[in-house]
Parts: structure tokens; C-alpha cells; sequence
């Protein structure tokens, strides 16, 4: 973009315009850290919350022995499917400030933030400074990434490996092109050694790099592979073909780095540990390509992490790319597609399996949003109508971020610690079985009780699509036989299932308040 079409045309506009965005995206997320993170999955959040707490009371002696071997047996029962890498990160801080829910969010938020940073680096290359600074607006501002940046899961990280991967490989691919280009003029030109020594060590050094945070990403979190190797192919196919990149042997080292750390943990979880093996079952199913409530249900997904204006907007924003940058966009649009193919339970039924598009929305929106920018600074070309449109872009963006704060601020839930402590003691002795938020998990963290779940409405519907259905009589009569106690806290998946609440009413109550019923079953 020339310089006079630029709307931030000078260094201090746009230094300004990113310590704007760069405050907002830092400040939201600070926001009301200290509540308890039960506003966004807090299923998943608790999973690693538990963890956490197990891998920090194990080996302290701060903790009295009964807490230690609670805290460490509920680690040790909850799922792996991803390494343990972001909660071993929380527990050693926990060293340092107690255990508190903040550490995660701050860690989360951080993860976000750098991503934002690689994300302009790259928009910059695929677009102007105009385009880069909205691309970074985008992915820092828009509603969904921040509630989902402040989660305890390894989604952030992720994305952020990615964000970094893509700018590594872009470099490096735009590296081997000059180098190339350089080499072709060499005679003619008579360029140095010394010059060609320098683009072949920053070539190494970015396909190294691109290496590294796309095996990251993949170790992290396996989905990160199909947006790996979808951006990776498109970062090639925009400068060169494939036939000519497989000559390259440094595509070959990358390769190998993106790979190592993936397959390395996969290796050890199957076959020397062995807890990884039924990990990866029900995430495919194939009947759900026929029923229609699967693409209604990714499109309702799409249109509650990114929004069905955004996303129009993004998909429009391919048509101004050029024909090879596009070609790095197409791919991560793929990867996301086959991505959404592979993992077609999970991607209309769970919101942040789609949280790696924002980045990709984000660098979709750059070009059409350079084309604006360029429009508008042609139509405010007085410092008093520029001063202005600025001021309204200002209002836009603290608009939006004081709505979310808003939607923050809407419930208080640090008041359920003191709920499910109660309920704790009042169950402690009793074996306990019921049907409660986050399959017990709440129950496990702040009362230091341990229950056996009932299967939610969700999870009988998810058996049902899976053909694998069980008879909610012998069920429930197994529940009975084995348990004293039965805790009800979810009311309204209580409401959905009317033979459980059959079942239960010929049981006496044990105790009830604010928020729950436990039902005698040793009547």
C-alpha cells in the first residue's frame, strides 16, 4: 500500500493504534480474574484444574496426608488425551503464589497476547501495516477469543504455536525465494558470498524455528495438525510448487521437527504407558455426515466463536489477497474444514474446537480491511475528519470490550466454593453418586468429595448416536445397589430426564438447600 492511501500513514499512529488494541485485549482479560472459572467450559477448565492441584499437593508436605492422596488420586483418574505440559506449568507457580484459580487465566491470556504479536508480524508480510493492525484487532478484541483466552486448556497455547509456526514458515518460504531469485542473478549481478551466506543462514534458521513451534503445537494439542500442515502447504504453494520444495532438504528438516514431538509422545502413551489407547474413540462418526443437525450445529458452532457477519466478512476478504498469498489462507481454511470433517461430534457440539479459526479469520479480514483504510484516509483528508473517524474506530473497540466486560460481571461465582464445601461435609463418609455440573468435578474441587456421575441427557444422546445405549433400569438399579447417596445440583438436565426423577422420588431426602437435593438410597 502506498503511503499516502494509508490510514495510520505515519510511526506514531500506528504505535498509538497497537498500544490501544495491545491495552484493551491486555485489560479485558485482567478483568475479574479472581472469579471462579466456571463461565466458559468449565468442565474442560476443572479437568486441568484438578490436575494441577494434584501435581502441586503430591510432594507437599504443607498438605496433610489425607489431602495429598485425595488431590492426587483425582488427578491421577482424570482422562489424558493431551500432554500434562500447561497444568505442570501452573502447579510449579503455584509454589510461588498458593493455588489459585488466577494462575491459569494469566498464563492462558499471556498465550494469547504473543500470538497476537506474531499475528501482525505475519499480517504485516501478507497485507500493510493498515490490514495487520485490524487482523490484530480482530483477534484480540472479538468477543469470543476473550472469554476463551482466559480458559485453563491447552487451546490458547495452541493457538498461539500456530500463529507463531505460520509466521516462521512464511518467512522461510519467502527466505527460499529470494535466496533463489538471488542465486539466478548471481552472475549477472555479481552478489557477495558473504551476502548469500546471510540468506542462507536466515533461511535455516526460520524452517528450524517453523519446525519447532509446529511440533509444539502438534505435541500440545494433536488437532493442531491439520492447521500445521494446511498452513505449511499453503506457506510452499505460494512461492514455488511441490515438486520443486521435495528437492529441498530443509523441508525435510522441518518436517521432522514438526513430527518428533507429536509422535514421541504418542509412541510413549500407547505403547509404554498405555493410557492413550482408548483416548481417541468417538471423535468420528460417520452417520452424522447424513443427519442435518450436524452442519446446522458447526454452523451455530461458527456463529458463536466468530460471529455470521465476521465470518462473511473473512470469507470475502480472500478476494483481495493476490493469487500466491491467498494460496497460505486456502490452506488454513482446509485444514480447518478437514479438521471439522474428522472431528464431526466435537465440532458442532463443543464452541472451542473452533477457537484456531479466529487467527484464521483474523489474516482473512486484513486485505479487505487495507482496501477500507485505504478508502477511508482518501475521504478524511483534513486533520479534523481524521482525528474524528479515528475517534469513532476508538469508540467501536471500547464499545465492544465494555460488553464483555459487562457480560463478566453479569454472575459472581467465587459464592459456589462455599455451596459444594458445604455439600463436602455434608457427604463426607457416604459413597455418593449423582447428577451435578462437570461430572462431579466441582463437587471434587471444592469439596473434597469423591461421587460416581450419572450420565447426562447430552451423554445418553451421544451413547444413542453411537449405538450404544444402555438400559437406564439396570442402570440406575446398579447406582442403588452400590451407592448411599444420590446428589442432585444440575436441576436443569434434572428436568430433561423424567425417568431419573421417577425413580428418585420414591426415595426419601437426606438434606437439601440452595442449589441441591441429596436423595437417600439406603432407605
Amino acid at each position: 500500500m502506498n503511503e499516502q492511501t494509508s490510514f495510520f500513514s505515519t510511526k506514531p499512529a500506528r504505535i498509538f493504534a497497537l498500544i490501544v488494541i495491545f491495552t484493551l485485549g491486555i485489560a479485558i482479560r485482567l478483568y475479574d480474574m479472581t472469579d471462579l472459572p466456571l463461565e466458559f467450559h468449565s468442565t474442560r477448565q476443572l479437568l486441568s484444574l484438578l490436575k494441577a492441584r494434584g501435581m502441586y499437593y503430591e510432594n507437599n508436605s504443607n498438605f496433610s496426608p489425607e489431602e495429598r492422596t485425595f488431590a492426587v488420586q483425582q488427578w491421577n483418574l482424570r482422562a489424558s488425551v493431551e500432554p500434562e505440559f500447561f497444568e505442570r506449568i501452573v502447579a510449579w507457580t503455584y509454589q510461588f503464589t498458593g493455588e489459585q484459580v488466577w494462575v491459569a487465566r494469566l498464563y492462558s491470556s499471556t498465550f494469547w497476547i504473543i500470538g497476537g504479536v506474531f499475528l501482525y508480524l505475519l499480517a504485516r508480510r501478507l497485507t500493510s501495516e493498515d490490514g495487520a493492525i485490524s487482523a490484530t484487532a480482530v483477534y484480540l478484541l472479538l468477543p469470543y477469543a476473550i472469554i476463551a483466552s482466559r480458559s485453563f486448556q491447552p487451546d490458547p497455547l495452541m493457538t498461539m504455536l500456530i500463529i507463531m509456526f505460520l509466521w516462521a514458515v512464511w518467512e522461510w518460504s519467502s527466505a527460499v525465494t529470494a535466496k533463489s531469485a538471488k542465486d539466478a542473478k548471481k552472475n549477472q549481478e555479481n552478489l557477495s558470498d558473504l551476502g548469500e551466506l546471510r540468506d542462507s543462514k536466515r533461511s535455516w534458521l526460520f524452517v528450524i524455528l517453523a519446525g519447532l513451534f509446529g511440533g509444539l503445537a502438534i505435541f500440545i494439542k494433536f488437532p493442531a495438525a491439520f492447521f500445521v500442515v494446511g498452513g505449511g502447504l499453503g506457506a510452499v504453494l505460494a512461492h514455488r510448487s511441490i515438486k520443486e520444495a521435495l528437492k529441498d532438504p530443509q523441508l525435510y528438516l522441518m518436517a521432522f521437527l514438526g513430527i518428533l514431538p507429536g509422535a514421541s509422545y504418542l509412541i510413549y502413551g500407547i505403547f509404554v504407558q498405555d493410557f492413550l489407547g482408548q483416548q481417541f474413540g468417538g471423535r468420528f462418526i460417520p452417520n452424522l455426515f447424513l443427519s442435518p443437525s450436524y452442519y446446522v450445529g458447526w454452523l451455530n458452532m461458527l456463529n458463536l466463536v466468530i460471529g455470521g457477519f465476521t465470518l462473511m466478512l473473512a470469507l470475502l476478504g480472500l478476494f483481495f489477497f493476490d493469487d500466491k498469498k491467498r494460496r497460505l489462507l486456502l490452506g488454513l481454511w482446509a485444514g480447518y474444514a478437514l479438521f471439522g470433517f474428522y472431528f464431526n461430534f466435537h465440532i458442532h457440539t463443543h464452541d472451542y474446537y473452533s477457537l484456531p479459526l479466529i487467527p484464521i479469520v483474523a489474516l482473512s479480514i486484513a486485505p479487505l480491511a487495507e482496501f477500507l483504510f485505504a478508502k477511508l484516509a482518501q475521504l478524511t483528508l483534513t486533520k479534523f475528519l481524521s482525528v474524528s473517524s479515528f475517534l469513532f474506530l476508538l469508540l467501536g473497540l471500547i464499545a465492544s470490550t465494555w460488553n464483555v466486560r459487562n457480560q463478566l460481571n453479569t454472575v459472581d461465582y467465587r459464592p459456589q466454593a462455599i455451596m459444594w464445601a458445604k455439600i463436602g461435609s455434608i457427604t463426607d463418609g457416604y459413597n455418593l453418586a449423582g447428577l451435578t455440573q462437570d461430572y462431579g468435578a466441582r463437587l471434587a474441587y471444592w469439596g473434597w468429595q469423591n461421587s460416581t456421575s450419572w450420565p447426562t441427557s447430552g451423554d445418553l444422546r451421544y451413547a444413542e448416536e453411537r449405538g450404544g445405549v444402555k438400559d437406564l433400569e439396570e442402570q440406575f438399579n446398579e447406582f442403588a445397589s452400590k451407592k448411599d447417596l444420590f446428589l442432585v445440583t444440575d436441576f436443569d438436565d434434572f428436568e430433561r430426564q423424567s425417568y431419573l426423577q421417577e425413580k428418585l422420588s420414591t426415595y426419601p431426602i437426606f438434606a437439601e438447600g440452595d442449589g441441591y437435593i441429596i436423595y437417600n438410597l439406603m432407605k
